[in-house]
């Protein structure tokens, strides 16, 4: 806080403190705890409690505390006085009473008659006196009813009369009731009723009043407690002889209230109570209004209209209200004059107040009530004329002070009063002057979101009032606008904020005694936005709703944001457990099994401390309907009755049918079946309904969702028997055989009978000729008719019949008799040759008058005599072909070109085929050869491959060659220029293709060639052979495949080889977790190279450092666990297509080697690996010493011995021959590295590794199997080349 003016006193004798600016009470003024910290300010007594003005001693109640608390300071002083004189408490023991306060407490241990009277506490300290209102005790009495002695009343038959009750005195509520001696209620009607004062009146006395325990019982709840009048006595006289029935009417009286006209005065709030009771025979009806209007709304009559009743009345209920009682005879009239008091109420009540010091003080006081209320005046407890001031004057309502001074500070109590009660009211006068005390704490933050309000608090207590300003940024100008408002407590509002109200806000409040102010600083947020809120949606009962909702808020608020959901305008529990159908998933509400209570309004609630976005979205639960109910027949007929039903309830899914079942007990019991479907809007149906069944009815309605349950059943309705009501359909006409005609009809259901002795009456004629109708009767649904012509037509007519009568008159059918086989072929068959394989065939109709029978289309047979190569006639397979209907032509499909076939045309019919026309022959032209059978690599060598095949399955004309292709290719995309050699002699059967490059693959394709052209190619792949080294060379292997495209792909440089090759042999591999360890048996010379490694998820290349074909190994660690690598044996250190080597290895799972970093750093290994190598080493040099000492030599030499390669292949028995020991196999052997080795410059390989059975020799060179990444390849040893000449 910071200060512009001089320091407080630490102690001020003030008297009452208030601030205009920040507090502003009706009774006391209370010192912040924030100025007690700062300065010691006194204060007038206030009192804090008391007890009620009342205070009754129930009897069962232990005690009865006078309370009277106050705080002030100093602490106040307290006195009592009772009925006007003084009252200490102190000075009875037997009161009780506690420490620092004014109350004591009566106990309920003796007789309490001696407290009973008016109190009234005054707490007083040396500023002032501040007085309670009056406390009444009261010890109530036991109400009792005087003894007495009560004569029996006689009273005529027919006059009135009145049982007094005159019950005691006693704390209200009192309620009368009139019962017998056994407690048995008076019974009351309108002739006998209870009046308002607890008399029993009777409008005319009859004979049954007579009896001896009229008895009053009072009970007042209050002090729950009944007492009871002594029985009364009742005789009635009644008329004897002749006078009996001489009873006269007489016109009405009232028996209460007495004369023409009363008053009636009531306190504003108590309930208005008017009676009348009238006496005459017979009994007067009562009547009431109220005269110049109606009677209020909220009245209502009771006691069988005898007692008007005006709830909580009013000042408008006052006024003139009339009874009348009246009867045949006459009427009687009572007028009330209604006067609606009230007790005093407060119009302008005495406020507490804080003045500075010369100022006038104003104290008004006024009060209003019926009657008006005195007005008394008193200053500190003591009445104001018995302490004068010679500034105080006391104008009508106000007192007024005039140039006030502290010494004038005191408590001023008002007191109005009336014959309905009084009010008290205390208030506090402070004069003082105090300069500017903020209250708020310097540097409080604000925030608000851009286009809310905001409050900025800045609580002053001052006198005088003090001036607040406001203003931003240090400013001198205050902060103006019509957005900003200064309120009266010193608060500034700033309504629709703008982003650039941000920023320091500083209060100064300011008066005669100086100033003071505070800085607040105002973040402005970004408004909590619903960014995707949630759609209406239908959903299936049972089914998973989701509700979406997406907002957006200040960041800022990340740990105080929330998203709620609710549904109808209630939070909805979100508990999270296995019973839960609420789950809120990333602001999403997914409801679990969606039930009909689910429907409903979901609201998405996203809120900050500072605001919130809402956004709604109706759920709507979709079901089948529920069942139809209240199922009525009506409308009973033989054939017919009339259902309605009362839909259920549609769940949002209107019904777009009915769907009436019924269920019958004679031919299949229990089970429903569909009678009729129904609009959806109709709720009844006539049902048309079958003879001699007992017959159920339920409904179900069907909608977009599914079907609904069935309603309950109907009761059974049956109808009478009756002729059937249709005839047998589906007739067919057959005939299987030439000179039978074959009748068969869908028999009538069982329900459709109509009644016992079922039969059809079968009659039959021919169409053709004039002839009458032949009749038979049958039971079955069958009938043969025998000894028809050939195919004729007939008319047919079935009719049901049973024991009520005929069915309805049939419906005519026209069919034919049976069919035999045509009996005459096409004519005119003639071949058009389309093509090699296809043929047209052409014909001319069979007359109709052959056919015998309906026309089932035309057969083809067909089969094939010779090949045209080979004259040589063999029969082949027959082939048929089916056109049904009238056609003259068809295609014959699928010949085998160059060769004769004969072929026939016939008809056929429902009985079978026709005769085969003459037959005809007609050749194919020439095709194009098929594949070839085999296609194979005989011989590889370094420069040459020797390919062999043999002749096409199927050669579709003559031979007149071969065309052979082929290109290098390696294992990318790109592929080398296509090369092509045309063989002319169809015979050969084997080719050796020259010049080609070393260690290369190569793709060879093959077709066969008629004079039409070439077939299909089939294709093979090769690898020639690397330069003899000084060790042994595996063989290539040999990847073969069909293939019907021979594209070229584009052209690729020619590869060259590197001389390291030579310098490595036996490239192996041990792969971990982590790690990869490469080895190799170094071949003689020195050359450097480099190794490379990629993960092929990442695609990067690592490269190692500089290595030496004269190390044994080297090891790639860090690898990740059960990942795929591809390393690279490179002579660069750069990656292009000239690698040595290539693979690619998986590593294994997690084992205890990778758990702690890889077992490549574990010096046991290394030496392990060191000493695996340095063994191999010493046994391939012992392999090449014995070789040496057997007269071998080795194939370095016989290459230098042989530079030419032909001749070498032709002539040396010895290239690449090895001992026996250099075949055997040693088992365990680690895995080859590669299984593709590549070419020096264009990356193709230069042998292939096998996946499976992978061997080494024991000098650990490899002898298993070879082949490419995806296939396996068998292996052979080469011995010596050989040449073989096409």
């Amino acid at each position: 806080m910071r200060s512009q003016s001089p320091g407080l006193a630490t102690t001020l004798m003030l008297s009452v403190i208030t601030c205009i600016c920040a507090f502003h009470t009706a009774t006391a003024i209370d010192i912040p705890l924030e100025v007690l910290g700062h300065v010691n300010i006194e204060q007038l007594p206030t009192i804090t409690d008391q007890a009620p003005s009342t205070l009754i001693a129930l009897p069962f109640d232990e005690s009865f505390p006078m309370t009277c608390e106050a705080k002030g300071n100093p602490e106040p002083e307290f006195q009592w006085k009772k009925n006007g004189e003084d009252f200490d408490p102190y000075l009875d023991p037997r009161l009780i009473k506690e420490e620092n306060s004014g109350t004591f407490v009566i106990p309920n241990n003796g007789n309490l008659t001696e407290y009973q009277g008016i109190y009234r506490c005054y707490a007083s300290n040396k500023l002032g006196t501040a007085i309670s209102k009056d406390i009444e005790f009261i010890v109530p009495n036991v109400p009792k009813f005087p003894k007495e002695n009560l004569e029996p009343l006689e009273v005529e038959e027919g006059q009135p009369f009145v049982l007094k009750c005159d019950p005691p005195s006693g704390i209200p509520p009192l309620q009368i009731y009139w019962m017998t001696i056994n407690l048995q209620h008076i019974e009351q009607d309108e002739r006998v009723s209870t009046g308002l004062n607890g008399d029993l009146y009777f409008s005319h006395a009859v004979e049954k009043d007579s009896r001896r325990d009229y008895c009053c019982f009072a009970a007042f709840s209050k002090i729950r407690t009944i007492v009871q009048k002594n029985a009364m006595s009742v005789k009635v006289k009644t008329r004897k002889g002749d006078s009996a029935n001489a009873i006269l009417e007489r016109k009405p009286s009232l028996l209460t209230p007495p004369g023409d006209r009363s008053e009636k005065q009531l306190v504003k709030g108590d309930n208005l109570e008017l009676e009348c009771i009238p006496e005459g025979i017979p009994t007067p009806q009562v009547e009431w209004m109220k005269v110049g209007g109606q009677l209020p709304v909220k009245a209502k009559l009771e006691n069988h209209k005898k007692l008007l009743i005006v709830p909580r009345a009013e000042q408008e209920d006052s006024g003139k209200y009339m009874c009348r009682a009246k009867n045949l005879l006459g009427e009687a009239i009572h007028y009330f004059t209604v006067t609606v008091e009230g007790p005093p109420e407060w119009v302008s009540e005495p406020e507490s107040q804080l003045s500075m010091i010369g100022s006038d003080v104003h104290i008004k006081c006024s009060a209003s009530g019926v009657p008006e209320p005195t007005i008394t005046w008193r200053v500190n407890g003591e009445l104001l004329l018995e302490s004068p001031a010679p500034n105080r004057k006391l104008l009508g309502d106000t007192i007024i002070l005039h140039n006030a001074k502290a010494s004038d500070s005191a408590v001023y109590q008002c007191e109005a009063s009336n014959r309905h009660g009084t009010l008290l009211s205390n208030a506090n006068i402070m004069i003082m002057n105090l300069q500017p005390m903020i209250l708020t704490n310097n540097g409080e933050d604000y925030s608000t979101v851009e286009g809310k309000g905001v409050i900025m608090h800045c609580k002053v207590f001052s006198s005088p009032p003090s001036t607040i300003t406001w203003s931003k940024d240090d400013l001198s100008e205050s902060v103006d606008g019509p957005r900003f408002t200064v309120h009266n407590n010193g608060s500034l509002e700033i309504n629709s904020v703008e982003e650039s109200d941000a920023g320091q806000y500083t209060c100064l409040a300011k008066n005669t005694e100086g100033s003071s102010a505070i800085d607040a600083m105002l973040y402005i947020k970004d408004p909590t936005r619903i960014v995707l809120a949630p759609e209406d949606l239908q959903i299936l009962k049972g089914t998973t709703a989701r509700l979406s909702c997406l907002a957006e808020y200040d960041k800022s608020f990340s740990n105080d944001f929330e998203l709620l959901w609710e549904k109808d305008n209630t939070e909805i529990a979100l508990n999270y457990t296995e019973d839960s159908r609420y789950i809120l998933e990333d602001s999403n509400l997914h409801i679990v099994n969606v039930s009909h209570s689910d429907q409903g309004v979901y609201r998405c609630v996203a809120k900050t401390p500072l605001d919130r976005d809402t956004a709604s979205a109706s759920l709507m639960v979709l079901d089948v309907p529920d069942a139809p109910e209240n199922l009525a027949l009506s409308e009973h007929k033989s054939n017919s009755v009339k259902l309605k039903w009362i839909p259920g309830d549609d769940h949002n899914s209107p019904p777009t049918e009915f769907i009436v079942e019924y269920e019958e007990n004679k031919w299949e019991p229990g089970n429903w079946k569909e009678l009729l479907r129904v609009p959806g809007n109709h709720n009844s149906a006539v049902l048309k309904l079958h003879g001699h069944i007992e017959y159920r009815f339920r409904v179900y309605a069907v909608s977009d969702v599914g079907a609904g349950p069935p309603s309950a059943p109907t009761e059974r309705y049956k109808t009478p028997p009756s002729a059937p009501d249709k005839n047998p359909e589906n007739i067919k006409i057959e005939g299987r055989l030439p000179h039978e005609m074959d009748i068969n009809w869908e028999p009538l259901m069982p329900i459709e009978h109509n009644g016992p002795g079922l039969e059809y009456k079968v009659s039959y004629r021919r169409q053709d000729v004039e002839e009458d109708w032949k009749e038979h009767t049958v039971k079955r649904h069958s009938f043969v008719v025998w000894n028809t012509p050939t195919f004729v037509p007939y008319e047919v007519k079935i009719q049901a019949k049973n024991n009520q009568g005929w069915g309805p008159e049939p419906r005519i059918v026209s069919g034919y008799s049976g069919e035999d086989f045509p009996s005459a072929a096409p004519d005119d068959v003639a071949v058009e040759v389309m093509n090699s394989s296809a043929v047209k065939v052409t014909w001319t109709r069979v007359h109709k008058d052959k056919l015998h029978g309906h026309l089932g289309g035309y057969r083809i047979n067909w089969w094939r005599l010779r090949s045209l190569v080979d004259s040589k006639k063999s029969h082949g397979d027959k082939h048929s072909l089916t056109f049904p209907g009238d056609r003259t032509h068809a295609t014959v499909p699928g010949l085998t070109p160059f060769s004769e076939y004969s072929l026939i045309v016939m008809t056929f019919n429902g009985r079978g085929n026709g005769p085969g026309s003459h037959p005809v022959n007609f050749k194919t032209p020439e095709g194009v050869p098929e594949k070839n059978s085999d296609f194979r690599v005989t011989d590889v060598k370094r420069e040459s491959v020797s390919l062999a095949w043999g002749p096409p399955i199927e050669p579709n004309g003559i031979l007149t060659g071969y065309l052979l292709e082929y290109q290098l290719i390696n294992d990318t995309e790109e592929v080398g220029a296509l090369q092509a050699v045309d063989i002319n002699n169809p015979d050969t059967t084997k080719w050796i293709l020259r010049e080609l490059e070393p260690l290369s693959k190569y793709k060879f394709y093959l077709r066969s060639c008629t004079a039409v052209g070439c077939g299909p190619v089939v294709s093979e792949e090769s690898i020639t052979k690397l330069q003899s080294t000084s060790f042994s060379a595996p063989t290539v292997g040999i990847r073969k495949s069909l293939s019907t495209t021979s594209t070229p792909r584009s052209h690729v440089t020619k590869p060259t080889r590197s001389s390291i090759v030579q310098a490595l042999l036996n490239v192996t591999s041990v792969v971990n977790s982590s790690f990869v360890n490469i080895s190799w048996i170094p071949g003689g010379q020195h050359k450097e190279f480099y190794v490379a490694y990629m993960n092929n998820r990442e695609g990067h290349w690592k490269i190692s450092e500089t290595l030496n074909t004269s190390m044994i190994f080297h090891i790639i660690d860090g690898l990740e666990p059960e990942t795929d690598y591809t390393v690279r044996l490179i002579p660069n250190r750069w990656l292009d297509n000239s690698s040595i080597f290539e693979d690619v290895i998986t590593t294994g799972s997690t084992g205890l080697a990778s758990i702690h970093g890889g077992i490549s750093t574990q010096g046991w290994f290394i030496g392990l690996m060191c000493a695996i190598a340095l063994l191999t080493l010493i046994v391939l040099i012992a392999c090449f010493v014995n070789r040496n000492k057997g007269g071998k030599y080795s194939v370095k030499e016989k290459e230098d011995l042989h530079p030419d390669v032909e001749s070498q292949g032709m002539n040396d028995d010895t290239f690449c021959e090895y001992s026996d020991n250099d075949e055997k196999p040693l088992k365990g052997s680690q895995r080859s590295l590669s299984r593709e080795i590549k070419a020096a410059d264009s990356g193709d390989s230069l042998v292939d590794y096998g996946d499976e059975d992978v061997q080494f020799n024991e000098d650990g060179s490899f002898i298993g199997e070879y082949g490419s990444r995806k296939e396996k390849r068998a292996s052979t040893e080469i011995k010596a080349p050989t040449q073989t000449t096409a």
